[in-house]
């Protein structure tokens, strides 16, 4: 796939994905009415919003990585043609899907609404299932040892303090 093309469809991709899930789904829940904060809660608060921040700017790295360095998208319907391990993916193997649940996680926390965090619950669940039986064994079958030696030094959720040093050539 081309650059370009790799681009364009990441940013698709990225308006029908993680848009929906982290921003025109939370705003349904919560209609993004935000609770005041109860006495000295306000901190709370504003971590919510930092997390939330932070999550989209995982996002948004990560699309641009896939498109730059991958040379294709996140969606499974135009895979990339190289192993994504740069940027944050030297600390930990999904940070897309960390980067949406943060979004959430975060929003719940601003907005102060349980719903959401229920939601956010949810769909890190259907991340994690996705992941286990989808994305891991295609991962595999795409990418071989390639994929086996970033996979064994790259944790799947929870990121590592240092980053990896490895790259996919490594893995030859």
């Amino acid at each position: 796939m081309k650059r370009t093309s790799a681009i364009i469809g990441s940013i698709a991709f990225f308006v029908v994905a993680p848009v929906t899930v982290a921003g025109l789904v939370p705003w349904c829940i919560t209609r993004w009415q935000v609770t005041p904060p109860v006495g000295d809660m306000w901190p709370v608060q504003f971590a919510g919003a930092v997390l939330s921040l932070a999550g989209f700017v995982f996002l948004v790295d990560c699309f641009a990585r896939f498109a730059r360095d991958g040379l294709g998208t996140p969606a499974p319907i135009l895979p990339t043609e190289h192993l994504v391990v740069g940027g944050l993916y030297r600390y930990v193997r999904n940070p897309m899907y960390v980067g949406v649940a943060a979004a959430i996680l975060g929003q719940a926390v601003f907005f102060g609404d349980t719903r959401l965090l229920i939601y956010g619950a949810v769909v890190w669940l259907a991340f994690h299932l996705f992941v286990l039986l989808y994305e891991e064994p295609t991962l595999k079958r795409a990418f071989g040892d390639e994929y086996e030696v970033f996979r064994k030094n790259v944790p799947r959720w929870i990121p590592r303090m240092t980053p990896w040093s490895g790259t996919a050539a490594t893995a030859h």
